[in-house]
């Protein structure tokens, strides 16, 4: 696993396709960039923005709330481009090939989710095994004695 968040290939994956996006649509007209091109960033961005909060949280369920979030935006993001093709804002080799790198990232993303739910899996299964008390004799049965826990159990007055 990657130890710093810049070092990981889906976000860096998932900054190239937002910021290619940035590029074009900063080149369309104000009605185009107002309604769709604002939505389309926006869900762009997100898929990353998730991506590095999931990497900054503790938890594991947190993490893969997080890794959920982000696939959400792609799947947003992957709606905004069919939008865009159909009111020809891309051509339809654009769309395709921003398509294709989205749904590359949507495996990443996936993969990342299961690697962390098998760690979970894992640190459930690690428990610390019972202490064993060794007694003096076999034939003594108890830990402490009475004597001892009365001993124990007497708290001397201030």
């Amino acid at each position: 696993m990657a130890t710093e968040l810049e070092d990981l290939r889906v976000l860096q994956a998932a900054e190239k396709v937002a910021d290619d996006i940035w590029k074009l649509v900063t080149k369309w007209d104000s009605f185009a960039k107002d309604t769709v091109g604002k939505q389309l960033a926006r869900a762009a961005d997100s898929i990353g923005a998730n991506i590095a909060e999931a990497y900054g949280r503790f938890h594991f369920g947190e993490k893969i709330k997080f890794l959920y979030y982000s696939r959400g935006s792609l799947f947003e993001t992957k709606y905004w481009l069919n939008r865009a093709q159909s009111r020809s804002l891309f051509d339809n080799e654009s769309s395709s090939q921003f398509a294709t790198r989205l749904s590359d990232i949507a495996r990443q993303i996936n993969s990342f989710a299961q690697s962390l739910k098998s760690q979970k899996d894992l640190s459930k299964k690690v428990k610390e095994s019972p202490a064993d008390y060794k007694l003096e004799s076999e034939n003594q049965t108890e830990v402490f004695s009475l004597a001892d826990i009365q001993q124990l159990s007497e708290v001397p007055s201030l």
